[in-house]
Order: C-alpha cells, then sequence, then structure tokens
C-alpha cells in the first residue's frame, strides 16, 4: 500500500517591510516512506521552509500538500503524528536526563512503556551509558544522537532533519549520518534530510536541489552504512 506525501505546485513566500519575497513556486515533489532523500542548495533558498512544509507543520501560500496513507489521502497537517523531526540546535530539554528526553513524545502519548522503548533506543544510537545524564553533560554528536533517538522512539512513517551534521566535527558528523540512515532503512522510515555536507547528501537514495526557487534533480553515489 503506498504511503507518501505529495506536494503539488507549491508556492511559499512571505512580505518583509513593502516587498514580497516568494522562495518558491510551482514547485511539484513525491516523498515515500522507506526512501532517502537530500536537499542542498545555497543559504537562503527556502530548504527550511520546504522541509517544514512537506511535514505538515507549515501551510502553504499556495498549492496542496497531501498525505496518502494506504487508501486514505488526508490534507497534511494530520501527517504529524506519523512523523519525526531531527532539529541542527538539537532542542533537547536542558532539566531532563537523556532518558527522560526521549521518553517524553511516549509518555505525552500516554505510552506506558516509554522508558523502557527510550532505553531500547538510547542503546541503538550508543548511548547506553548516558541515561542519567543532562544535555550540558553532552557532547554535540551526543546530543544529536539523543535528538535522533527521541525521532525514532514511537517508529514514525517519515523522519525529517534540517542539517543534523551541521553542528558536528567530521567523525561526529560521519557517525551521525551512519546511525540516522541505518536506523530509518531498519525502521522503513521515510528520510528526508536537508543539508550542506556533500558527504550526507550523497548517501541518500534521491537527492536534489532547491536553488533561485526551482527544485532539480540530481544524481547520487549510494553509500553503504554500518548496523545501527
Amino acid at each position: 500500500m503506498p504511503c507518501n506525501i505529495e506536494l503539488r505546485n507549491i508556492c511559499q513566500s512571505f512580505q518583509t517591510n513593502d516587498t514580497k519575497v516568494t522562495l518558491f513556486e510551482g514547485l511539484n515533489l513525491t516523498i515515500s516512506r522507506g526512501k532517502s532523500y537530500a536537499i542542498t542548495g545555497p543559504s537562503g533558498a527556502g530548504k527550511s521552509s520546504l522541509l517544514m512544509l512537506m511535514s505538515g507543520l507549515e501551510e502553504p501560500t499556495s498549492g496542496t500538500g497531501t498525505y496518502v496513507n494506504g487508501e486514505q489521502t488526508k490534507p497534511l497537517p494530520e501527517l504529524r503524528s506519523d512523523i519525526g523531526f531531527i532539529f541542527q540546535q538539537f532542542h533537547l530539554l536542558p532539566e531532563l536526563t537523556a532518558l527522560n528526553n526521549v521518553a517524553l513524545p511516549l509518555k505525552l502519548r500516554g505510552d506506558k512503556n516509554a522508558v523502557t522503548k527510550a532505553k531500547h533506543w538510547l542503546e541503538k544510537v550508543g548511548l547506553q551509558h548516558r541515561f542519567d545524564h543532562k544535555p550540558s553533560q553532552l557532547s554535540g554528536g551526543e546530543q544529536q544522537r539523543v535528538a535522533i533517538a527521541r525521532a525514532l522512539v514511537f517508529e514514525p512513517k517519515f523522519i525529517f532533519a534540517d542539517e543534523p551534521t551541521g553542528n558536528l566535527d567530521q567523525k561526529s558528523a560521519s557517525e551521525i549520518a551512519d546511525i540516522l540512515f541505518t536506523c530509518c532503512q531498519e525502521n522503513n522510515a521515510g528520510l528526508v534530510a536537508v543539508t550542506h555536507s556533500e558527504v550526507l547528501a550523497e548517501r541518500a537514495q534521491h537527492r536534489f536541489s532547491l536553488a533561485e526557487g526551482q527544485l532539480s534533480t540530481q544524481e547520487t553515489n549510494i553509500l553503504k552504512v554500518a548496523s545501527c
């Protein structure tokens, strides 16, 4: 059964002072569950805005976005319960431990096994020794691992990542890319990553470039990643 995000004739613009700024228009894109996608392009091109649109977290100026899940077609905002979002700045709650940061999304859904599942995902991203550490006690790479575990803990159908390796050194960035792509593959989650990293972009099955309001397809070389 299909499980897709479909954008049709999408336009996104905003007003600044007396000037209308159009990020993109006439944009068409289909994202499928189980596939990986990278979106590259210059700063200010609208990559993060596109990510917010396709995740249903923002509304387009015009055009339609739909979530096709089996035989049901829904507006994109109804996708929200089926997505995980990974932010460049991690957005972890500073007063909570790594374990409680990961367990929180499940607790908010009333899941009685939230802590057990959170431990499982922290183990999968290599942080079994950091359960009781708060974000301030973790390195940037470790905080991003917590953010990945938090996004994947309820096994969403789609993961959206905004510059997931942008604040990390080369070694940590490579490790995070391995974890992110492999864990999404193992859980049959669609992955969409906005990135300036050529190394990360080349790992995706499909690659797009957003520049001057146009989205173009680019070839990628799919790299094998280690098991999570």
